[in-house]
């Protein structure tokens, strides 16, 4: 490869500089570079990989972690290669399981890749993003290529994994598709010849399974790339719907303003840093602002919080969400745009069937344990009686949490 011209390696070091920013581990540095440094001299794009296995229809903030670095090589002109696995969602992924994963169905895969279709566009400009499924190659291979593809691994590399080596010391059953999913994974790499492939630092074992089945198949090997896993408003766990600690791209500016207020101070540069769309050298002004003290970590999150609003809903939105929000929480003012609900019930109700009832708790236990929490009011007023009686009275005002209201009417 020639040198590079004096406007090339600065365009070069831009580029590094950003694709690098958020990164947990390139694999390797020195082939990033040169694979960015060739795409640069010659005007040949680099094809960006991320394989997805459709297993729930809602996307989270967790999932644009790796969406936003996606972008970040779109906008300088590379390919987006965007994997549905239709074939490997039916194994089911194995990583982080401690028993075998339910397979989805052909009709599963539809309707959940259809729902990451719709919500990836927030993110990334679809109209420009290769799709694929998995099928298109790996349905067609016959008993032979499926052999010659396991030759390329031992058994002993493939229980080097920590969900296969913990079930095997505590006696759990592993299925043997289950060892198939990373080769799987793995073989769509050798299929669309991809430069680099994205994935979350859980991710690990199958996005070098692509490196090294290009290798054995002789092919120009990727570079991986691993994002960090974006921790939930809990400040813990990883964001995840099960934990109930998610902000989903979906919910209505108002929640997701809410809940991004809500989130430890700790985590603000990093969501700065992995969410949202903010130039480098802005996000890299408010790090130092939070560490210097001279920018207050409330202030910051209300930027945060506008940010990520506008993002997925507007600026206009985000403006109204910020009044919301000051309205509210900071003068301690309702709504004005609370949601009315008829009330057909009993004149006297238990208040967890009220909260059933009027759908603003999915389940008596949990509106149990909103109210020992003290998240419950009415009119104001603190619930803290999980046996209380409430008569029902017209334009009552039911609040759950800090962001849940319901005028009742009867």
């Amino acid at each position: 490869m020639k040198k590079l011209t004096k406007e090339q390696q600065a365009e070069l070091e831009r580029q590094i500089s950003l694709y690098q920013n958020g990164v947990v581990e390139t694999i390797p540095e020195n082939e990033l570079r040169d694979k960015v440094a060739r795409s640069i001299q010659t005007g040949k794009p680099l094809k960006i990989k991320l394989g997805l296995d459709p297993t729930a229809p809602d996307v989270h903030l967790g999932h644009t972690v790796v969406l936003n670095k996606l972008k970040q090589f779109q906008e300088n002109g590379h390919i987006i290669q965007l994997i549905i696995g239709d074939f490997t969602g039916k194994i089911g992924d194995p990583t982080g399981k401690s028993t075998v994963r339910k397979q989805l169905t052909d009709e599963d895969v539809k309707v959940n890749a259809q729902t990451y279709f719709e919500q990836f566009g927030h993110v990334l400009d679809m109209e420009k993003v290769e799709l694929f499924y998995n099928s298109e190659w790996l349905t067609p291979l016959n008993l032979e290529d499926v052999i010659r593809l396991s030759s390329s691994i031992t058994v002993a590399r493939l229980i080097e994994r920590n969900d296969f080596s913990n079930r095997i010391a505590t006696g759990k059953p592993i299925s043997l598709h289950e060892f198939f999913y990373p080769l799987m994974q793995g073989y769509d790499s050798v299929a669309l010849e991809s430069d680099i492939e994205l994935g979350g630092t859980d991710q690990h074992f199958n996005v070098l399974m692509g490196r090294q089945l290009q290798e054995h198949y002789v092919k120009e090997k990727q570079v991986v790339m691993l994002l960090p896993l974006l921790e939930g408003l809990d400040g813990v766990d990883k964001m995840s719907k099960s934990k109930h600690n998610y902000i989903g791209i979906d919910e209505p500016p108002n929640e997701i303003f809410g809940k991004t207020m809500s989130i430890p101070n700790e985590l603000i540069v990093k969501y700065f840093n992995l969410v949202t769309d903010l130039p480098l050298e802005e996000k890299q002004k408010i790090s130092a602002g939070l560490t210097d003290g001279t920018l207050h970590p409330r202030d910051a999150k209300v930027r945060l919080a506008r940010t990520i609003v506008s993002m997925f809903h507007g600026e206009e939105a985000a403006a109204a969400a910020v009044r919301h929000f000051q309205t509210v929480f900071q003068k301690g003012a309702l709504p004005e745009d609370i949601p009315s609900v008829e009330w057909e019930g009993a004149k006297e109700v238990a208040i967890i069937e009220l909260l059933v009832g009027l759908g603003m708790q999915s389940s008596k236990s949990e509106a149990r344990r909103m109210i020992k929490n003290g998240g419950i009011r009415i009119d104001g007023e603190k619930v803290l009686d999980t046996d209380l009686v409430v008569p029902i009275k017209d334009s009552m005002i039911v609040q759950v949490g800090k962001r849940k209201f319901v005028r009742v009417k009867v």
